[in-house]
């Protein structure tokens, strides 16, 4: 009588992965540009699977101390979007702590909010997704600067956004108000860095990060020791490709999907791709919604509304 394995390790590391996604569109790995335009269409597959909804494994939670009049606060770079998040009250004492709901609101609502800094327990926040990447570049400190000033002067202040961030050396610094060679109400050690001390001539560059605008602003509770924290749920970013001894940032039940789908973009790509492009869409897509179907959450559906509609006329 024959025995089962006893094992449940299969994967496909990156190397066997594209062979796969290869041998399925006609052709075979024959070169190292063939590994290399593979690894480029599966990251785009990635970004093409978080463009078409929630890819539960790539959920997490995270937490932000509120701090007493300070509204912005970063979230981490490769944070694609929320989609839950509460105001969360004594932070770690289980007799009373409390979640509170926080209202999430458009650019359009925030920008019409006619006293941004005004303070209280937050009942409202505008997520800023931004791109994650570089924005204004060639800016250089003006002059030295110690690890807790609040006002860094700069070469020039000129194509950086009214409010955001900049980075120098290791540690980013959120800003509120600018001059044309200076950032004004700093706060120093954003984004989970350590304030320092800079020298001048020292190269500033302005990281498009994602962030959180809460209104009103916290009336009390320091980074150290908050009244309120901000309690979240994000999608990340699906991990890079990387090099051929890594497997991919997927669950296992993903695995069809993924080979079908890399087995499509590379089919675009080759002359030997083109008879089987029809048939390799086809399978991408059934196979897309097999996965879909699976990677979704199992509970019942729950409707919360939250807007209010006044009707005028005596109704």
């Amino acid at each position: 009588m024959s025995t089962t394995t006893g094992t449940e390790l299969f994967n496909l590391n990156l190397n066997d992965l594209i062979e796969e996604a290869f041998e399925r569109a006609g052709s075979e790995v024959r070169s190292g540009y063939n590994v290399r335009t593979a690894r480029r269409s599966l990251n785009l597959l990635t970004i093409e699977w978080a463009n078409r909804g929630v890819n539960l494994w790539t959920i997490e939670e995270g937490q932000i101390p509120l701090v007493q009049g300070q509204v912005t606060y970063p979230l981490p770079v490769d944070t694609i979007d929320l989609i839950e998040h509460v105001v969360r009250t004594n932070n770690g004492v289980q007799s009373t702590q409390t979640d509170i709901n926080i209202t999430r609101i458009s650019v359009s609502t925030y920008a019409t909010i006619p006293n941004k800094i005004t303070q209280g327990r937050p009942i409202q926040v505008w997520v800023d997704r931004q791109s994650g990447g570089i924005g204004k570049t060639g800016l250089t400190l003006a002059s030295n600067v110690n690890n807790n000033v609040t006002t860094i002067p700069l070469s020039s202040t000129a194509g950086l956004p009214a409010t955001g961030y900049v980075t120098i050396g290791s540690e980013t610094i959120n800003y509120t108000n600018t001059t044309s060679t200076q950032l004004l109400n700093c706060l120093r050690g954003q984004n989970g860095t350590t304030a320092t001390s800079h020298t001048a001539g020292a190269t500033v560059t302005a990281p498009e990060l994602p962030n959180i605008n809460v209104w009103p602003a916290p009336d009390q509770g320091t980074a150290l020791s908050p009244v309120y924290t901000f309690v979240y749920w994000r999608l990340r970013r699906i991990q890079d490709a990387g090099n051929g001894i890594n497997t991919q940032d997927i669950p296992f039940r993903l695995l069809p999907c993924m080979v079908a789908g890399l087995a499509y973009y590379i089919a675009m790509k080759i002359p030997e791709g083109a008879a089987r492009l029809d048939m390799l869409k086809m399978a991408y897509e059934e196979q897309w919604m097999m996965a879909a179907g699976e990677d979704r959450e199992k509970a019942s559906v729950r409707f919360v509304p939250r807007n209010m509609f006044v009707t005028g006329g005596g109704y």
